[in-house]
């Protein structure tokens, strides 16, 4: 018997039902495992489907689809190491999430998944069946344990698989990015390692997917939950780990650890790539978005050139009578930090003409909000022609404090595809605007230095729809509302609490209604790079007829 066992980690990006892509790169992956001299090449999650895959499951063509590539792959890979790869599988009629191990020509082993996480952006109850605890496989000397995802969070499957034999434990991943959640995630697994005294290999998918993106961050821990293996968050990477048999069982032999960075850095990274991957995996190149001189904006226009590349890039300034000197001279100096091409559009004299078309209606009747909506979806409706003929997907630019309490216009500023700053509240804008005018990074496109004018970030925020207008003229400042919005959406705290926290009540309760009023407008807003475990889109979801309130006293 071998006292030596090598291992190819491939955290790579799938997409979602691109079988025949999905499978080519599996095979990259075998390759470079055999040039590596590797018994087994692991692959994540569900990576032959892509994930998630949602009602994609339930069509019989797509299932027969990832059957013939699974046995289409074994061949394939007969002569040289063992692969790992998850996709669906059908049952006796039951549809399973399951990880295939595939050596000599044949499927040797097949996992099912136990523990269907019906939580935050997942619905597996909905696609799949509960599949019955698997014991070890067996590949050359060693005895391996592959709880899928979700099985590894608890603690009844890991005992189990240590209890029929298991000498190390592979968990293969589709675990979408949240702020924090790594830290979580090691600990979890920590907790699985001194439980069953079993080395852990914790793979990872990484790429965007809509909302998601699964970062990678791969590791492998040894028996006393000492870090043995750290792989890179956010990139494709494959690497080979060794693992050792001796007096205490089998060992991972440590390699060197990719650095971990800052949830700042993380945030970043996230909506780089969800953008990006959202682009290529949709079939976009180019993207436009209105640059109003604002720092939502700003930040938008960074993160497209961080992600597609300068020339990839549209800015367009859509000015009128309210717009400040400023405002347009910060826009155009923003453009020119980062390369972009910026175009300017006036809307004045279709200001005028909507108006002179409404006059005979609104006689009488006096100007509000109304008006200043009209500048807004103006710019809106001249933004998605310019999308239209010249093929570039329209970017939206709305941050989370304002997607939260209504303050973006639908139809106007919310029309678009995407939007990269969706799950940012607006107070974490301004610092991630300051901390990539301070940073640059290899993936960034972007060039390095100070990319948003410091005056953008700055200025008292401002729509400019009329007069001398300011946000705090129709919202909390937005210290106080961010604080409030967090407690309420991301924590699900009451009315109550937040006034124990220190706010006026009556803020708070003018807050809540907006919130709930404005449920209609995120139905139908684009979606956008999901940072926190509260989202708006799958991890919240609130009817939007909906008369009830918190009315704690």
């Amino acid at each position: 018997m071998s006292d030596k066992f090598r291992i190819t980690l491939g955290q790579l990006n799938a997409t979602v039902g691109d079988i025949a892509a999905n499978a080519a790169k599996a095979m990259d992956a075998w390759q470079f495992g055999r040039s590596e001299n590797a018994d087994f090449v692991a692959l994540p999650e569900m990576f032959l489907s892509g994930y998630q895959i949602q009602d994609l499951v339930f069509r019989s063509a797509f299932l027969a689809d990832i059957e013939r590539e699974i046995a289409n792959l074994a061949k394939l890979t007969k002569d040289g190491p063992a692969l790992g790869i998850g996709a669906p599988v059908r049952e006796n009629g039951q549809i399973f999430n399951a990880y295939h191990v595939l050596h000599r020509g044949r499927v040797v082993a097949r996992m099912l998944k136990h523990h269907l996480p019906n939580d935050d952006v997942f619905d597996e109850e909905r696609y799949f069946a509960t599949g019955d605890v698997s014991g070890p496989y067996r590949l050359g000397p060693i005895r391996i344990g592959s709880p899928i995802c979700e099985d590894a969070w608890y603690d009844d499957v890991t005992e189990t698989l240590a209890e029929s034999g298991a000498d190390i434990l592979l968990v293969p991943n589709g675990s979408p990015y949240a702020r924090n959640k790594n830290e979580i995630r090691q600990n979890l697994m920590v907790a699985r390692v001194i439980e069953t005294g079993l080395p852990l290999i914790y793979l990872n998918l990484v790429g965007g997917q809509d909302d998601q993106v699964f970062d990678g961050g791969s590791f492998a821990l040894n028996a006393r939950g000492h870090l043995a293996a750290q792989m890179p968050a956010f990139s494709e990477c494959m690497q080979t780990v060794e693992l050792r048999s001796g007096r205490e069982g089998w060992e991972i032999v440590p390699s060197a650890l990719a650095s971990v960075p800052d949830e700042w850095e993380q945030d970043y990274n996230c909506a780089v790539l969800a953008l990006r991957d959202y682009m290529r995996k949709t079939g976009f190149r180019k993207v436009l978005l209105g640059m109003s001189g604002g720092v939502d904006s700003a930040l938008v226009a960074t993160i497209a050139t961080d992600a597609l590349g300068a020339e990839n890039v549209r800015c367009v300034m859509l000015p009128s009578e309210y717009t400040s000197e400023h405002s347009l001279e910060d826009a155009s100096e923003c453009a020119r930090l980062l390369g972009c091409r910026i175009d300017t559009l006036p809307i004045s004299a279709a200001r005028k003409a909507v108006t002179e078309t409404l006059a005979p209606i609104f006689d009488g009747l006096a100007a509000d909000v109304t008006e200043e909506n009209i500048q807004s979806r103006l710019r809106g409706l001249l933004l998605m022609a310019l999308s239209n003929k010249f093929g570039e997907m329209l970017l939206t630019t709305g941050n989370k404090s304002e997607v939260a309490v209504g303050y973006a216009t639908i139809y106007g500023d919310m029309a678009g595809g995407y939007n990269p700053i969706k799950d940012l509240y607006k107070m974490r804008v301004f610092e991630t605007c300051r901390w990539r005018n301070a940073n640059h990074r290899d993936w960034m496109m972007g060039p390095a230095g100070q990319v948003i004018p410091p005056r953008i970030i700055d200025k008292p925020p401002s729509a400019e729809l009329r007069a001398d207008q300011k946000d705090e003229d129709s919202l909390p400042p937005y210290d106080v509302l961010d604080a409030i919005l967090e407690a309420l959406i991301d924590d699900d705290r009451s009315v109550q609490d937040v006034v124990a926290m220190g706010y006026d009540r009556e803020t708070v309760k003018r807050v809540e209604h907006l919130i709930y009023i404005s449920e209609y407008k995120r139905f139908q807003s684009a979606p956008g790079a999901r940072l926190t475990r509260r989202a708006f889109w799958l991890d919240r979801r609130y009817p939007i007829a909906n008369r009830w309130r918190n009315n704690d006293s």
